[in-house]
């Protein structure tokens, strides 16, 4: 096949793209999905159970958009805060609580490692 004849429908042409950040935007282990998303105001970590046991249950860390705030954990990305912490560590202990999970049992994309101050 020439040039010519391959066309947007040929795999050979077509360019891989996920996603774009996708894979460091998400990360899924133990049963708990994590999803980092950036609004105007804020930079924020959600967590959802996804295990048969636990399907369901929410958290979430928020930090202004800037990054040198303390970070806010809330039951929801929308939710009221519960409680501020300086340390990334502190708030995630918390929202594993609320997940019902381990600290460590939380998968942390990329996108999100620097969180905290």
């Amino acid at each position: 096949m020439t040039d010519a004849e391959s066309g947007p429908d040929d795999p050979a042409d077509a360019e891989s793209d996920p996603g774009e950040g996708a894979d460091e935007r998400t990360a899924e282990d133990a049963g708990v999905r994590a999803t980092y998303t950036e609004t105007e105001t804020e930079r924020l970590l959600t967590f959802e159970t996804t295990g048969e046991s636990e399907t369901g249950r929410t958290a979430a860390i928020a930090q202004n958009r800037e990054g040198y705030a303390m970070l806010k954990v809330r039951p929801t990305a929308d939710g009221d805060e519960l409680e501020r912490y300086y340390g990334f560590d502190m708030a995630l202990d918390h929202a594993a609580e609320l997940l019902g999970v381990r600290a460590h049992e939380l998968p942390v994309p990329s996108a999100a490692e620097d969180m905290g101050m």
